[in-house]
């Protein structure tokens, strides 16, 4: 399916671009998302007529997801969870608790920004992640977890 990008999507293309997809990525993932439309000729002519409203609606998101990554960036997360005495959890940190106690410290960051590439953390210590604000922005947390005696 043809489809022209309203927003910057990872591994796809640039705003305005029009690209051939898989049907069920395009119906399912991004036309609810708003990330695209059809490319029809209709479809066409109306982005060109929208196309400096989204573009400046782009770089504002990508202004603000900059300012929240300055004040993010090195930031350190303390997450106590109860362990045994060789340092293995006892259950796990997922990218949830992970939101939880951001938002805690007056961050809100949605769990699917948060890259865990190795899985949820299961030993106590300090973990380097990535956090995906934007496209473009991605900042490094330290989540220190903590070992809680049983």
């Amino acid at each position: 399916m043809q489809i022209i990008l309203l927003e910057k999507v990872v591994n796809l293309g640039q705003l305005g671009e029009v690209v051939k997809v898989k049907d069920g990525f395009a119906r399912n993932y991004l036309i609810p998302q708003g990330k695209a439309k059809r490319a029809t000729q209709a479809s066409l002519a109306e982005f060109e007529k929208r196309r400096a409203e989204l573009e400046k609606a782009q770089a504002d998101a990508l202004t603000a997801a900059q300012e929240r990554a300055a004040k993010l960036d090195g930031l350190m997360v303390q997450i106590t969870q109860k362990a045994g005495v060789d340092g293995k959890l006892f259950g796990s940190v997922t990218n949830s608790d992970i939101s939880d106690a951001l938002k805690a410290q007056g961050f809100e960051v949605p769990k699917a920004a948060i890259r865990m590439p190795a899985g949820p953390l299961k030993q106590i210590g300090d973990q380097q992640l990535k956090v995906a604000l934007h496209t473009d922005v991605v900042v490094t947390i330290t989540v220190s977890v903590l070992g809680e005696p049983v």
